[in-house]
């Protein structure tokens, strides 16, 4: 099983958490895995990037463009940003939350309202979830990230037990409830 995954979203949703628990879940199927981290302007609301590769060899951290069998977004204009990522035939799961850029909320630039269906339009299979509105249903808005973690489980037919084993022994244990909840949000519905 090789799987290059990139998650990309906004400073504070949880991105880097999210690719360590895909860091233990490959581990826990006795996977190489491998990690990088982009932070970018992340305490200002700005693009987060963290690269994830799982395989029984990885030899570098960074997924290339093209290259990714899957693009993790935790907000949409996010997975438009780095679509050049998304090798062919690959697929994109994200949320459908809009999270303003500073030249939107400057208005110097329109938020590109249409950029899934763009998406859509050359050809690339998306995933939508409401990932906030579960998130908030399991009792936080921030648990976004592993609502969309419970998404990517389904879509991609990943091992679920692992991945809740994995959950379990990354998140606090004061979150776990709630985290569990909203990966189960993310799996069913």
């Amino acid at each position: 099983m090789k799987t290059d995954i990139l998650i990309v979203g906004v400073g504070g949703q949880g991105t880097l958490l999210a690719s360590r628990i895909l860091g233990k879940f490959a581990f826990l199927k006795g996977l190489d895995v491998k990690l990088s981290e982009v932070h970018g302007m992340s305490q200002r609301g700005g693009s987060v990037v963290t690269h994830v590769k799982m395989a029984d060899k990885v030899n570098s951290p960074i997924v290339a463009r093209g290259e990714a069998d899957v693009i993790l977004s935790f907000e949409k204009l996010e997975a438009a940003r780095y679509l050049d990522f998304l090798k062919e035939g690959g697929i994109v799961v994200t949320n459908v939350q809009e999270i303003l850029p500073m030249p939107v909320i400057t208005g110097a630039k329109e938020y590109p309202s249409d950029c899934l269906e763009n998406i859509k339009k050359a050809g690339i299979k998306v995933v939508e979830k409401d990932a906030l509105s579960l998130a908030e249903k399991a009792g936080s808005s921030k648990a976004v990230n592993v609502v969309m973690l419970g998404a990517l489980t389904k879509y991609l037919g990943l091992d679920k037990a692992a991945m809740l084993e994995a959950l379990k022994a990354t998140v606090p244990a004061k979150f776990l409830e709630m985290n569990l909840k909203a990966f189960e949000y993310g799996y069913t519905e």
